[in-house]
């Protein structure tokens, strides 16, 4: 079985939002490779522990971290920075993980355009079409499932949505075979999404990072550029999930 481990940056909403870009990004990895993963990242934040100082009990949630720190107030504001890089270059050697990313832009979109709606979608296609081919590592298996653990989001939205999917998943057919649609519904999904808090979860608290560093690579706030910190997603290359249908070189999905 794969796990999806899903985050989001920005917002959601098309009228009066503050965000132009919507980020949704999820980490895949194996089953057999959770335990060892975990231990892993157990151990670095044991090393970040040590040095800055930053205590197990305290959450990574990136923007928070970055702009309203909390209890982690205590760390300066560079440091806390350097963290998101040391957490970012943990996360590239460890090569069993898939990022999959979904960015809406939403300049030149209708102002009933569904940002959520659209933006899972293409996140569980991909999670799907990805887990079908067979071109995530750790399992031979052409029949795996998947399972969906976003954080805390609009659970009732998306819980309907992937309900949905499972029975009518519209593709549309390319011009030269007539237009249209075919209904490919996505069957290796097993439950509802199994919603995390990232408080309690460091594979959450990493989703969370995937996805704030793609959102300050495409609108950085002031802080992040004056520091050349606009580019650290790409810290993350060895683990991005490519695939040629997306066109972009590091298998980002645009919408």
């Amino acid at each position: 079985m794969y796990l999806i481990y899903v985050d989001e940056s920005g917002d959601p909403g098309m009228v009066n939002s503050p965000t132009r870009y919507f980020v949704l990004s999820g980490l895949v990895l194996h089953e057999s490779r959770w335990l060892p993963y975990m231990d892993q990242l157990i151990a670095f934040r044991k090393r970040l522990r040590n040095a800055p100082g930053l205590l197990l009990k305290h959450e990574i949630h990136a923007a928070h971290f970055i702009s309203s720190p909390g209890p982690a107030a205590y760390l300066k504001r560079d440091v806390r920075l350097s963290i998101l890089r040391f957490f970012a270059n943990e996360l590239s050697g460890m090569t069993d993980f898939r990022t999959i990313n979904v960015v809406v832009d939403k300049v030149g979109k209708a102002p009933d355009y569904d940002v959520f709606d659209n933006a899972w979608r293409a996140l569980i296609q991909r999670f799907s079409n990805t887990m079908s081919y067979q071109n995530f590592p750790g399992s031979a298996n052409p029949r795996d499932w998947g399972m969906l653990l976003p954080d805390q989001t609009n659970t009732k939205k998306l819980t309907n949505l992937v309900r949905r999917l499972r029975r009518f998943n519209p593709v549309p057919n390319q011009p030269q075979y007539g237009g249209g649609y075919r209904n490919l519904p996505i069957l290796n999904l097993i439950e509802d999404p199994f919603f995390k808090d990232s408080a309690h979860s460091y594979f959450t608290q990493a989703a969370d990072l995937v996805a704030y560093l793609l959102y300050q690579e495409l609108d950085p706030n002031g802080y992040i550029r004056r520091k050349g910190a606009r580019h650290y997603f790409n810290r993350l290359r060895p683990i991005f999930c490519l695939h040629a249908a997306t066109g972009d070189q590091r298998g980002i999905v645009r919408l």
